[in-house]
């Protein structure tokens, strides 16, 4: 069996990259195949990498939310009617994924290759919008095959399933049937399905499946539900199919509120969501969204989903780039890395009466997350601990006093004006 530089660590919370922790910070490109010039994509891989990301999840097929392209690149020949020709694909498309593929690697970054985006499948919640032009359920071995066969020797994830609902077991069939692939090609290969916004669990055919390597889930864009970060995380943290859990699908900065509601979340909401997450189960890592990359959006061109999903127009993809949010997520990856805090334990020790504080911990290390000032209160004696509060949003660093006391600790309000972490370490 091939041994891929990227495997589970032996605690199954985490990754390691060659034996050592690698926290997973991943971008969200879904549509650079069939949107980004080779030129554009070179100067977005420059980019990034001095931002230190690492994983970039793209979808393998055209991208049906996609912003106006005018490439026209098609993983497939065209029918009459312009649907997909699935048993014949374009090998020119593929050649030049290969290419895109090709210097992402030389650049250090692991591809998230997306097998089968929702749309693709018959029955999920995205036929409302495409009936039609679905993947043939025979043609599923087939694409899939060529893909593995093609790229893996790139040792890329593979996200078998793109933002999904499992809906029937026709279209879960789809899905088993392109993991089982995976399998059987490229067994040790990492997979973990991409699914529906808020979504708490996954069909017990996959969820037992050993060929499934971690979880991943979306807390999503609807703005009445930011609180699903941090549940969900807990939530799959707690499965007794022990796995590492990502947060694959934070708000996108710049994103507007879905289901057409006014508002955009900022850095700060995306830096809320990635920390919650992070604490609260998913401390394997985390993905970062951009509105106006992930969609791969230029000046000009149509977006065509505002009557769908409800997003407002995206920012060209240059300016979306040199958003602060991913300077953010930048930092936290520093952060992990620095106090070893990857694949850290969640501990339930705030006794606030909030669920947007968080805590975290190992045997040297107590991390909080506390988006809004408050005076902190926690079931622990932390006499042993020193602390350091660190300011997010200006990534300043403040000595922290605590008060300890018997089998309890407060912290007091801090100085700063925004979301904050305090790291405590023996």
């Amino acid at each position: 069996m091939i041994c891929l530089s990227l495997s589970i660590a032996k605690n199954q919370r985490s990754f390691v990259e060659k034996d050592k922790p690698f926290f997973y910070l991943a971008d969200t490109v879904w549509s650079v195949f069939t949107n980004a010039t080779i030129e554009e994509w070179s100067d977005y891989l420059d980019y990034r990498k001095m931002q230190g990301f690492n994983v970039l999840q793209i979808n393998m097929l055209r991208q049906w939310d996609a912003s106006e392209s005018d490439l026209n690149l098609q993983p497939f020949a065209l029918l009459e009617n312009g649907d997909f020709d699935y048993h014949t694909l374009n090998a020119a498309y593929f050649d030049r994924a290969e290419v895109m593929i090709q210097m992402a690697v030389e650049r250090g970054f692991i591809p998230a290759l997306v097998l089968l985006w929702c749309n693709y499948v018959p029955d999920t919640w995205a036929e409302m919008f495409q009936k039609g032009n679905k993947m043939p359920l025979d043609c599923v071995e087939s694409y899939v095959t060529y893909v593995v066969n093609r790229y893996s020797r790139f040792e890329p994830v593979y996200l078998i399933s793109g933002d999904t609902d499992f809906p029937t077991e026709r279209a879960n069939a789809y899905y088993l049937k392109a993991l089982e692939t995976v399998q059987q090609l490229s067994p040790a290969s990492l997979t973990a399905l991409h699914i529906q916004g808020r979504l708490r669990g996954i069909p017990e055919a996959f969820e037992q499946h050993k060929g499934l390597g971690f979880y991943m889930y979306q807390s999503g864009h609807n703005s009445q539900f930011q609180h699903v970060a941090h549940e969900i995380a807990q939530h799959f943290y707690h499965k007794p199919e022990i796995r590492p859990v990502i947060n694959g699908e934070p708000c996108y900065e710049q994103i507007s509120y879905s289901r057409n509601v006014y508002g955009r979340y900022t850095a700060l909401d995306a830096r809320k969501a990635a920390w919650q997450s992070l604490l609260a189960g998913g401390g394997a890592g985390i993905t970062y969204g951009a509105h106006g990359i992930w969609s791969w959006h230029k000046k000009g061109k149509k977006f065509g989903i505002v009557e769908g999903e409800g997003f407002d127009s995206p920012y060209d993809w240059r300016t979306a780039l040199r958003f602060e949010g991913a300077w953010d997520y930048s930092f936290i990856k520093y952060l992990f890395e620095m106090y070893n805090l990857i694949g850290i334990k969640p501990l339930d020790i705030v006794l606030n009466k909030t669920e947007e504080i968080r805590a975290a911990g190992n045997e040297n290390t107590i991390v909080l997350y506390i988006p809004v000032n408050t005076k902190v209160r926690l079931s622990m004696n932390l006499q042993d601990y020193k602390f350091i509060t660190i300011d997010l949003a200006e990534r300043r660093f403040a000595q922290t006093e605590v008060d300890a006391q018997a089998d309890q600790s407060v912290i007091d309000m801090h100085g700063f004006e925004s979301d904050v972490v305090i790291i405590g370490t023996k």
